[in-house]
């Protein structure tokens, strides 16, 4: 039985995949109205109590299917990953750089969990400084997803990471056009980001996930990478 047959037999892969790419399509949603949150862009037909409750109820959907993507994709016999492999990044046989990436996206989340249970302890100030690191999970999440998802090359993958990109980039315009005057830096900074991001993202596709043999380059690029790093 070659490795494909194998994979497609083992419903523990399809669990594996399935959370995490709803995780992502969660994770895409949360950040898009945490982005309309912040901007204060709020439908008027609707609070913003509704709004900010809705984001946080999307926001833990996205760490239980996470959650259900990391230990399926641990308990499965097929790549022995090892439960560290959940908190500590880069430290894996298999792929370490794109394996990393989604434990780096997964600690950024918790960190901003953990901190919003305490968030009348913190303070706001320190509250929202850690809750920016939400924003920097998203696209971490997105490159983690395109670099080691073994089903990248699928059209219906492609149209959904798409449609992530688009969403997220269409609120973060939206945001720094209810900006206003003021803040160039900060508002530099977020155009930049909305233009670097899909542009980083559609070139890495181009050139690595959608060229064939990318499996094994992912696996000699990862190894080579964190060699030189080290």
């Amino acid at each position: 039985m070659n490795a494909v047959s194998t994979l497609a037999s083992n419903p523990l892969w399809y669990a594996a995949r399935a959370g995490g790419t709803v995780a992502l399509v969660l994770l895409t949603a949360s950040t898009t109205l945490g982005v309309a949150v912040g901007g204060r862009a709020v439908p008027r037909r609707l609070g913003r109590f509704e709004v900010s409750l809705l984001h946080r109820n999307v926001a833990v959907l996205t760490v239980v299917f996470l959650a259900l993507h990391i230990v399926t994709a641990i308990v499965d016999p097929y790549v022995h990953l090892g439960w560290a492999v959940a908190v500590l990044p880069f430290g894996s046989g298999y792929r370490p750089l794109w394996l990393g990436l989604g434990t780096v996206a997964f600690d950024l989340l918790l960190a901003v969990l953990v901190t919003t249970a305490l968030r009348l302890r913190l303070g706001r100030a320190r509250w929202k400084a850690v809750h920016w690191l939400a924003y920097a999970a998203w696209p971490v999440a997105l490159f983690h997803a395109a670099g080691t998802g073994t089903d990248t090359r699928l059209p219906l993958q492609l149209v959904l990471y798409g449609a992530c990109l688009a969403a997220v980039v269409t609120a973060a315009w939206w945001r720094l056009y209810r900006a206003g005057p003021g803040r160039r830096l900060v508002r530099f900074g977020g155009a930049l980001a909305a233009v670097a991001v899909p542009a980083l993202a559609a070139g890495f596709l181009t050139a690595g996930p959608l060229q064939p043999g990318w499996a094994h380059r992912a696996a000699v690029f990862s190894l080579a990478a964190l060699g030189g790093a080290r």
